[in-house]
């Protein structure tokens, strides 16, 4: 192993150790209220439809906005100023100070300013900054960093926070429980408020129309902050604005269900500053409000800090519509055991960060934890703006790729590999991202190939030089194909005439030169339903490239894979995938890929093969033609089945033909196709997929058979329980 994969190893497994208790059960929590929680919204998607093209429309529109909500806070009395980066905004931020002669600022939870570092820049000015926020506070006393969007202290368990507020403050009593600690950090606090010569804010939202602010906080110490000094500032990115008061609605409904799995977060605040409620004077308690003439000043800081410049790319503009409420964090699984100090960079974290990261810090500092995306797309369905967090991530992984191109080799490479990557992308991406080519030179050497590859000196090698973990089992490959098999048979046993429908198996690389059985059972199920099968040559679909970001690699794939299927689709034939990641390609990833009416085509005639099966024993097939028996299963879904809602016809097709399905309610098996072979993330993955292990040893489970999807899922399982997993149509196989 490299010394840099060695070192990101050791990270892991440290914070698998240190962190990830208190990680995984405060994500596992957030995630389960979420689902809970907009089970509730008979209308959550067309919240969501909604939410999302507001942002669109905002961004669209930002210069205009920007002019007019400058025009508004004016018009109200505050004071706009328009930073291009974080030491602008600082430098404008520290003459306030200045011109306040300001001793001590207060700061409700704003991770913009974490972006430009403001407590750094005042506190060189002499200038006592307190962080009201709770987690934020902790965090502040322990000299840590935020490890989540939204709880940042989310990495600590209580029993360390009492013993950071024992050691720091040596109390009377020692305190022990959340109440204990709670009720000591809201006197200390307040005490601090009340001295405060400056508040400062972030702002979930900014209207044009009115320069209103809206705060969504757990706690009411933003409020505090904005209105007890009789200065405020606000700092927020640019991205924050939306044209209306009324565009807030149903950001209001999302943003707490989304972040927490809160019905409503606990205090929702409107302020349209400079506020007109008096300025709370502590030490003088006589003069009545009425009487007072209070003199307060607003600030609002909008930062750019690179976000004009992601407006105008169309890969990375989407990022902007985030509304930082920390859902695709909570619902990945790679989040879910290490949170934000592995998986996030100089201050943001989870999958969204990437492009937050790129766009605000730079490449490099999204190259630290980039990788730790997977692209599994559970975090598309769960952000309330739809964001494709996946595809951004993809795109950032790209550039990355090829940000040290040295073009003067690249014809050497046009010739010796089979990809479109230029000669900067590392061996380990090009080794998975060509795995159709290995596939291809195991198969027609194997047996010999797969015994080469099991020697120990040969996975040494393979470890050290490409970071293939060598606690992994590799793939063994057929040396008779399921194409060959297929061939060798003579092909379809139905003949088109007599046939009730025509269909394409679609020969991915795994079922094609590995699992050739779970092929050869696709055919023989499709068969018994009186369905004629083909299996041309068709390409890898570009799922393997892709997942290293080797995205003209893949978009070249994709053109193949489509011109093979071209005619088929006009034939009127329908697309049968065994694959859960492949199928996911055509339905989702092609439609970046392909022109719109190829892609079109292709995803709306493309089925999962159980979905299939599902489908002709609906509308008539016999079910009696497949093999049924009374047994008990553990059937766990690929996560791109569940992202496409599909898991559910497996289990349908199961339950029909008499079988006993348990099935799992853990989304990700952790192995995520070449994810888990990578010797810096072996230990996560393997932290990931216990959960899913502890679910299937259970004493209703652990004498189940067990059953998965994917090939990864079935790869995992196979190391998680040494217990052999087999595929759903194996099950079901007449044969």
């Amino acid at each position: 192993m490299s010394n840099a994969r060695e070192e990101k190893a050791a990270k892991i497994r440290h914070l698998l150790e240190t962190e990830g208790p208190a990680v995984e059960e405060n994500t596992l929590g957030f995630n389960s209220g979420r689902y809970e929680s907009v089970s509730k919204l008979s209308d959550y998607e067309e919240l969501k439809t909604q939410a999302r093209s507001i942002k669109e429309d905002a961004i669209e529109r930002l210069p205009e906005l920007i002019d007019a909500l400058t025009e508004t806070v004016e018009a109200n009395g505050g004071t706009v100023y328009i930073a291009d980066d974080a030491a602008d905004a600082n430098q404008y931020i520290r003459s306030i100070a200045s011109e306040n002669q300001a001793a001590r600022l207060v700061k409700s939870k704003s991770m913009t300013s974490e972006e430009i570092d403001v407590n750094e820049a005042l506190e060189e000015d002499g200038v006592d900054v307190v962080e009201t926020d709770l987690g934020e506070w902790v965090l502040q006393l322990a000299d840590e960093a935020p490890s989540h969007i939204v709880a940042p202290a989310l990495h600590k368990s209580r029993s360390e926070i009492a013993e950071l507020f024992n050691t720091t403050f040596d109390p009377d009593e020692p305190l022990e429980t959340a109440e204990e600690l709670t009720m000591f950090a809201r006197k200390e606090l307040g005490a601090l408020i009340e001295d405060a010569d400056i508040g400062m804010t972030g702002a979930n939202f900014i209207t044009a129309d009115s320069g209103s602010i809206m705060l969504v906080t757990s706690e009411g110490n933003a409020r505090k902050s904005a209105v007890v000094p009789d200065t405020h500032i606000a700092v927020a990115g640019v991205e924050k604005i939306v044209p209306t008061v009324e565009d807030l609605s149903p950001f209001i409904e999302l943003i707490g269900r989304s972040g927490t799995g809160q019905d409503i977060t606990s205090y929702i605040s409107l302020l349209t500053p400079p506020v007109d409620s008096p300025v709370v004077e502590f030490a003088d308690s006589n003069t009545a409000f009425a009487d007072r003439e209070d003199d307060r000043s607003f600030h609002l800081v909008l930062i750019d800090n690179g976000r004009l410049a992601m407006r105008e790319d169309d890969e990375l503009r989407e990022t902007l519509y985030c509304i930082r409420c920390s859902a695709c964090a909570n619902s990945c699984a790679n989040f879910q055991s290490v949170g934000g100090h592995a998986f996030g960079g100089e201050t943001y974290s989870g999958g969204i960060a990437t492009g937050w990261e790129a766009g605000v810090h730079g490449y490099d500092s999204a190259a630290e934890f980039n990788d730790l995306c997977t692209g599994c797309s559970r975090c598309v369905n769960q952000c309330p703006v739809n964001i494709d967090i996946p595809w951004i991530n993809t795109v950032v992984r790209d550039r990355l790729n090829h940000g040290q191109d040295d073009s003067r080799f690249d014809w050497m490479y046009d010739t010796l590999v089979p990809d479109e990557e230029s000669g900067s992308i590392d061996l380990q991406k090009r080794l998975f991202g060509n795995y159709e080519t290995l596939a291809k030179a195991g198969s027609a050497t194997a047996p010999l190939s797969n015994w080469i590859a099991s020697q120990g000196p040969v996975r040494t090698v393979l470890e050290r030089v490409a970071g293939i973990d060598s606690r992994r089992d590799l793939p063994k490959f057929k040396r008779n194909t399921l194409r060959d098999w297929f061939d060798s048979r003579g092909g379809c046993q139905i003949a088109p005439s007599s046939a009730d429908r025509e269909v394409v198996l679609y020969p991915d690389v795994y079922t094609n030169y590995v699992a050739v059985s779970r092929g050869k059972s696709a055919v023989r199920v499709l068969e018994a339903l009186n369905v004629h099968v083909t299996i041309p040559a068709v390409p890898e679909s570009g799922r393997a490239p892709l997942s290293q970001g080797m995205v003209s690699t893949a978009s070249d794939r994709a053109s193949s894979v489509f011109a093979a299927l071209a005619e088929p689709l006009d034939a009127g034939r329908d697309v049968v995938v065994i694959e859960p990641s492949d199928l996911a390609m055509f339905k989702r990833e092609y439609e970046k890929l392909l022109p719109a009416a190829s892609y079109d085509r292709l995803s709306e005639n493309s089925y999962d093969v159980l979905e299939y099966v599902y489908g002709c024993l609906e509308n008539g097939g016999d079910p009696d033609s497949l093999r049924s028996r009374e047994i008990k299963v553990a059937y766990h879904s690929h996560c791109q089945q569940r992202t496409l809602g599909l898991a559910v016809y497996t289990t349908a097709v199961l339950e029909q033909l008499g079988y006993d399905v348990l099935e799992s309610d853990v989304e990700c098996c952790g192995m995520a196709g070449s994810f888990g072979y990578k010797s810096e993330y072996y230990e996560l993955s393997m932290d990931v997929g216990d959960r899913l292990k502890d679910q299937f040893t259970t004493d209703d489970a652990q004498s189940r058979t067990v059953v998965a999807s994917g090939t990864s899922c079935g790869e995992q399982l196979d190391s998680l329980l040494r217990r052999s997993p087999t595929h759903p149509l194996e099950l079901i196989d007449p044969i």
